[in-house]
């Protein structure tokens, strides 16, 4: 946590989208495209052949996207990404939502992030139609309170995700094979 201050007036050095919208997809490639560099983690998001498209027409590089697919909750989208970002050492994330995901989103950010050393920075795609998730006052509180007990926890636990999926490694025969369907919104 003593890192946090300092941390925060560094630039950003890795981006990580909560899944939840392809809107927030399409976003990352335009960022992907503008800085190269960043690392970015797409945690639970479309299927990878729709992600992997996405990519694809909008000519945005892909070898530093990584598709985190454990998490199946905003919470697990930070405890299972968070270790990760870390390894890296990460020391200011930019994280990208909608704004129908806060303010939970921007309050787990804080605590997960920060209880490694980690600045933040929110960033908020819009989106069309209806919201594919709906936020509670029960449902962010339950969430935040479980996040200040992992901000302890997580300084000794660090669980793996082993379902880590590099986007320029996609298979894209594969899939289309197998047949999948990508959200209307995407356009691919």
């Amino acid at each position: 946590m003593v890192k946090l201050p300092i941390n925060s007036s560094k630039p950003v050095d890795a981006i990580l989208v909560l899944g939840g919208s392809i809107q927030r997809e399409m976003y990352a490639a335009t960022l992907a495209s503008q800085s190269p560099d960043l690392p970015i983690i797409i945690s639970q998001g479309s299927k990878e052949p729709c992600i992997w498209q996405i990519f694809q027409r909008q000519l945005a590089p892909n070898k530093k996207v990584w598709l985190e697919k454990c998490a199946n909750s905003t919470f697990e989208n930070f405890v299972f990404s968070v270790p990760l970002l870390h390894r890296w050492g990460v020391h200011k994330v930019k994280v990208i939502t909608s704004g129908t995901h806060l303010p939970r989103a921007k309050w787990l950010a804080q605590i997960h992030l920060g209880a490694q050393g980690m600045a933040v920075e929110i960033e908020i795609v819009k989106e069309w139609g209806v919201p594919g998730n709906r936020e509670s006052t029960l449902k962010t509180q339950l969430d935040v309170a479980r996040s200040l007990i992992w901000a302890v926890l997580s300084q000794i636990v660090h669980p793996p995700c082993f379902n880590l999926i590099p986007l320029n490694e996609v298979n894209l025969s594969a899939w289309e094979q197998e047949g999948f369907v990508c959200e209307h919104q995407g356009g691919v």
